[in-house]
């Protein structure tokens, strides 16, 4: 048995469609709803919250052997805790390439602790790093939909964007076939795509013309300081270009190495996704 936490989100969302197409073992979706929960067929929705470790006992009983697990999301150390006591025997754990990359970021050294733990649990790891989502550039919506205008920093820093179907991809391997236990994968796309560049694929799916307006980071530090602090406003604008280094900008190709599939471009994503935008 499989349980994948997370299963509502970007790609837990596509774990949950990757486990039920190839087959295999049993799936469990964590849902903090199960009435609101749609999960392809045979998967079962079953109710916890990260957050809150007691509510897990029912997802974990029952024979669960695989665990899928991005950080981040509530009690880390306090589930792979429960998770040990249940009978889990592998972990994949999805955390952050800034550990190797920005290990002085405060989020970044939360990852790595929640790494060690796991590393230190007895329990078989695969441990995922992914960079930069594709998907995060959603936070464009708004913009986008109501006056076709993006305005952000850093306009002509590419990175490697990853689509969050490629971390399930990985993710998946992991789970159902055998050699990757005791891995650490860093995760990319397969090119550096600019904001500027993402915005035109974004424009070219929707069939609309979209202008991008470069800011200053103090102005974006200012607007996203509103709802993540100051802190957080600052780190990740310094992921966004403000405190770029080789291995942030380096294009890996583990997805394909562990897949066997190239990795999916920022084009994709905006194709895929450009109903969001409408």
């Amino acid at each position: 048995m499989i349980l994948v936490t997370g299963a509502t989100g970007n790609i837990g969302r596509a774990l949950l469609n990757e486990l039920h197409l190839t087959g295999g073992a049993p799936v469990r979706g964590l849902t903090r709803d199960v009435g609101r929960a749609s999960f392809p067929e045979g998967v079962e929705a079953v109710e916890g919250d990260l957050a809150r470790v007691e509510s897990l006992k029912g997802a974990l009983d029952g024979g669960v052997r695989s665990l899928f697990l991005p950080v981040g999301r509530g009690a880390d150390a306090e589930v792979l805790a429960a998770a040990r006591e249940a009978g889990v025997e592998h972990v994949v754990l999805v955390s952050s390439i800034t550990v190797r990359t920005h290990p002085h970021l405060p989020q970044a050294g939360a990852n790595l602790a929640v790494e060690r733990v796991l590393q230190d649990s007895g329990m078989a790891w695969t441990i995922l790093r992914p960079t930069q989502f594709a998907s995060n550039t959603l936070w464009w919506v708004q913009s986008i939909r109501e006056q076709g205008v993006v305005r952000a920093p850093y306009g002509d820093v590419g990175l490697p964007a990853i689509h969050p179907a490629d971390i399930a991809a990985v993710a998946r391997v992991a789970l159902t076939e055998p050699g990757h236990q005791g891995q650490t994968y860093a995760l990319t796309g397969p090119e550096r795509v600019t904001p500027r560049q993402q915005l035109a694929a974004l424009a070219e799916a929707l069939g609309r013309e979209l202008s991008f307006d470069e800011i200053s980071r103090e102005e974006a530090h200012r607007q996203m300081a509103s709802f993540m602090g100051d802190g957080g406003a600052s780190a990740v604008l310094d992921l966004m270009g403000g405190d770029t280094n080789d291995e942030l900008l380096e294009v890996r190709d583990t997805v394909s190495r562990v897949t066997g599939a190239e990795a999916r471009t920022y084009r994709q994503w905006a194709t895929e996704n450009a109903a969001a935008f409408r």
